[in-house]
This record gives C-alpha cells, structure tokens and sequence, in this order.
C-alpha cells in the first residue's frame, strides 16, 4: 500500500471541490405549470352578489313624471344614521314594512295615502355620511313590503313568491298575476 503524501491529499481535495453536481431544472418548469394549473382548475372564486338595481336610462332619455305629494312616501335617512319617516324621527324601520304596504295598497281610501298602487311612489333619499347598511336595510323593508303584497294576492308567503321559477310557465304567471297593477316604484334620491 502506498501512503499519500501531501502533494497526493492536495491534488485529491482540488479534484473534489473542482467538480460540482449540477441539477437538472429542466423538467422543474414543468412541475411547476402543472401545479399552476391544477390550483387555477381546482381553486373556487367566491362571486359576491350585489344589490340588483334597475340603473335610470341616459340622462337624454329620462322623461320628468309629476308626482303628486299624497302618492310619495318619503324616507330619509342622515349622517348620524336616523331615520326620518313621513316627517317622523325614528331610531329603527319597526312598523315600516306595514306602513309602506298600506300606503300602497290605501284599502279604506285614506286621502293621506297614495291615490292608487299604480301612482305610490317610494321614495329613499340618504345623507353623504349615511352608511350602506341603514340604506339597505330600508331598501329591504320597502322590498318586502311589495313582495308581501304580491304573494298575497296570489296565496303563498312572500318567500315563496321571490322563490318562484320564472322558466316554468305555471310559475311565470303566479309571478305576473301577483305584481299585475302593483308596480314596483322605489326612488332612490342622488345624496345630499
């Protein structure tokens, strides 16, 4: 056997340190469009429902209808988030659903409701500093004021009504019989 001197253990070492693995990256490009598109695939995107609104046509196209102050009821809501009803400051929208269905519908010809369905108005007008969620839960009370009223005009719950298929025939007129004559007149005043 032959012993290394230290010349040899050098010359061995510098061979050792000299060569260096490389690793192969061609296929990482691979792997890595692969999970790529499996977590595109795979990965669900949340779609957020908004408010459905009807936008007003172009202003061009807008024509200016006269309402008569007994077919207008006004709901106003300020900065500090109150809520001013027919005149009434109010703390919450208690009674509001019953009060909207009644000035609608005007069943004992009352002259300080709306003269007929088809001429009531509502209409919500809010401050600048009014949060979104005071404007909403009004927009839903006075929904579900007419949803009412069309589900009970054609026998079922309001839940029920705004659950029907409009695809289905059947369904279609249940919807069209419960809102004939009673349009959904909802104003929504630009902001002060």
């Amino acid at each position: 056997m032959k012993l290394l001197d230290s010349t040899d253990k050098k010359d061995t070492m510098r061979l050792k340190t000299r060569t260096i693995q490389e690793i192969n990256t061609g296929s990482m490009a691979d792997i890595a469009f692969l999970l790529l598109i499996f977590f595109l695939v795979s990965t669900t995107i949340l779609q957020e429902k908004g408010l459905s609104l009807k936008l007003p046509p172009p202003p061009e196209d807008q024509t200016v209808a006269e309402i008569h102050d007994r077919n207008l009821f006004k709901i106003q809501i300020n900065s500090n988030n109150q809520f001013l009803i027919e005149d009434a400051v109010r703390g919450d929208l208690k009674g509001l659903r019953e009060e909207v269905k009644a000035f609608i519908l005007n069943k004992s010809n009352d002259p300080n409701l709306s003269i007929s369905p088809l001429k009531a108005t509502i209409s919500i007008k809010v401050n600048r500093g009014t949060h979104y969620k005071y404007f909403i839960e009004a927009l839903d009370e006075v929904k579900e004021a007419y949803y009412e009223i069309y589900a009970e005009r054609v026998g079922m719950s309001s839940h029920d009504y705004r659950q029907l298929d409009l695809s289905k025939s059947t369904h279609k007129l249940l919807y069209e019989k419960g809102k004939e004559g009673v349009p959904m007149n909802i104003s929504i005043a630009q902001p002060d």
